[in-house]
């Protein structure tokens, strides 16, 4: 495709609004995996929690488009993930040299999350969850104590995420989908070996030059960079990072906003839930739309769990998410290039 072509069709992209597909079910059972948690958390004054139970919830994220007995089982496998993200996170947190123990911890996860996604067929597939778990967590100081709760925490939110998602089964049968693990052939594939290696470079490339360059919340480039290694084609993964970097943008600006009103502890949590099912209800449709609410979820979070001042959230966000997206996006180019050379 001619260069002209290519930017033409990243500009379609940035506007295409894609089907309904019944968001509100997703929007829904995720709001709702969320917002249980993190109330309680804040009833027994442990926000510091927060994180973990985010992670946990994200479970109820997978599988969206699919029937309750694969979509359940799907999700125990990402939930077992995100949970040892969870704890591979905060375990590293208990290191003074965290910083670059964080680097190491995402780049394993990096190359091991793509596997395990394209044996169990997730969806959303890729390993932006996962880095994003033990970038977070490992983020800040932690206790052997804190490893322990951490655990606990995001394990009863994942467990909680696959009891909502049954709840569907009320409503009457459902088709029946077929749904099963591939270890043996998707370690065989060259596909796998290929993600493995383009994830991991990215998100390492990405989670390096933060650190070294000492830029604050430095897990969001390697977030970023994991972001734009997700897609079944080089254009559709570089189409993915224009509309991350652009979504984020306008979600700062949003979140900026929210920030300084200086939401009490309860209100930060009623806006964090509100955004999840307003982020649920756009990610199919428009991915640089939903990352309008993701945003400012995303800094919610955060400075719930370890408040910082908004010019830092919001300059840290936009600083590493460009700058992870960048360097996924030449990787990833770089890899489609060099596929194209050994098959010419």
């Amino acid at each position: 495709m001619p260069l002209p072509d290519r930017f033409r069709q990243l500009g379609r992209d940035l506007v295409a609004f894609g089907p309904h597909a019944d968001a509100h079910w997703v929007a829904l059972r995720a709001g709702l995996t969320l917002a249980v948690p993190l109330v309680l958390l804040w009833a027994v004054d442990r926000l510091d929690l927060a994180l973990a139970a985010t992670f946990g919830a994200f479970t109820a994220l997978y599988g969206r488009t699919h029937s309750h007995r694969s979509r359940t089982a799907m999700q125990a496998t990402a939930g077992v993930v995100l949970v040892a993200a969870v704890g591979l996170g905060t375990a590293v947190g208990t290191s003074e040299h965290r910083a670059w123990l964080s680097v190491a911890a995402m780049v394993l996860v990096a190359a091991l999350a793509p596997v395990v996604s394209r044996a169990c067929a997730w969806h959303p597939p890729g390993a932006l969850f996962p880095v994003f778990a033990v970038g977070a967590t490992s983020a800040h100081p932690s206790t052997a104590h804190d490893v322990v709760l951490a655990v606990l925490v995001s394990a009863a939110t994942a467990v909680l995420a696959l009891v909502v998602g049954r709840v569907g089964l009320l409503h009457g049968p459902h088709r029946p989908e077929p749904w099963g693990v591939d270890l043996r052939g998707t370690l065989a594939s060259r596909r796998t070996r290929t993600d493995v290696a383009v994830t991991a470079l990215a998100v390492g490339t990405a989670a390096v030059l933060a650190t070294a360059l000492d830029l604050g919340h430095a897990y969001w480039a390697a977030v970023g960079a994991a972001a734009a290694t997700s897609g079944p084609t080089a254009g559709a993964r570089v189409s993915r990072a224009v509309q991350r970097s652009v979504g984020t943008l306008a979600g700062v600006v949003v979140a900026a906003g929210l920030l300084a009103l200086e939401p009490s502890a309860l209100v930060s949590i009623v806006l964090a839930i509100a955004l999840q099912v307003v982020a649920e209800l756009l990610v199919g449709r428009n991915y640089a739309l939903a990352l309008v609410a993701v945003t400012p979820l995303a800094l919610l979070m955060v400075h719930l769990a370890a408040p910082s001042t908004t010019a830092e959230l919001v300059g840290d966000r936009v600083v590493d998410t460009v700058l992870g997206a960048g360097v996924g996006t030449l990787v990833v180019v770089a890899a489609a290039l060099l596929a194209r050379r050994r098959r010419a």
